[in-house]
């Protein structure tokens, strides 16, 4: 199994897919492992959602690090990992999540908004770490964080990120992104999905070209 890092690498995007529903998500995921995007997420407050997550994992499973979203109860741990998602994602500092899915060899990304949220999170496992929101933690505060945080630990900004807004938290130290409502709506159809995801790719080639 890759690591964590490997995903990062490649592309360091986190499709949320809030809203999805089974019947389409398949179509949307082979729409974005397409154009490069190989982390997706269907938070668990979608409709079906375990249904979403076998779907994409068995279409997908080779190719994207699928998994679940705004996971707050250990024991959705366990059917997130039944339904083959390998990838935890919390919108809060839940150690009991963290501490379930790393006993289950899945990969943790709990949220934050404090270094000490942060550094509770790298205690209990954590893979990656989620600034949730962004929009209330502009790039400054997360280089002020960085600057505590162990230097190997991914920083992912989540919450209202657009292309515009990747080069300055790439300079301050984030190295991820996860990406709702402006990569996808509930509604939108694979091509919508697809054709967002260039602008997104191309605002991480330069960013990483300017801090280079």
């Amino acid at each position: 199994m890759k690591d964590l890092s490997d995903w990062m690498e490649t592309m360091p995007l986190v499709a949320i897919l809030r809203g999805v529903r089974p019947e389409e998500v398949v179509a949307i995921g082979e729409a974005l492992v397409a154009e490069g995007l190989g982390m997706i997420e269907v938070p668990l407050n979608s409709p079906r959602p375990f249904d979403s997550i076998a779907a994409l994992a068995k279409a997908c499973g080779g190719d994207a690090l699928v998994g679940a979203g705004t996971v707050l109860d250990p024991a959705d741990v366990d059917r997130v990992a039944e339904a083959g998602g390998r990838l935890i994602v919390t919108p809060n500092a839940g150690e009991a999540v963290v501490k379930r899915a790393k006993a289950l060899n899945l990969y943790a990304m709990p949220g934050f908004a404090t270094p000490t949220e942060g550094l509770a999170m790298v205690a209990a496992g954590a893979d990656a770490v989620k600034l949730f929101p962004a929009e209330a933690n502009p790039p400054p505060v997360v280089k002020a964080m960085r600057a505590v945080f162990p230097p190997d630990l991914p920083v992912l900004a989540v919450g209202s990120i657009t292309p515009e807004k990747i080069e300055g938290y790439w300079a301050a130290g984030a190295r991820g992104f996860g990406l709702g409502g402006s990569l996808y709506k509930p509604g939108d159809d694979a091509p919508t999905v697809a054709g967002r995801v260039a602008g997104f790719r191309a605002a991480v080639e330069k960013a990483r070209r300017v801090a280079a």
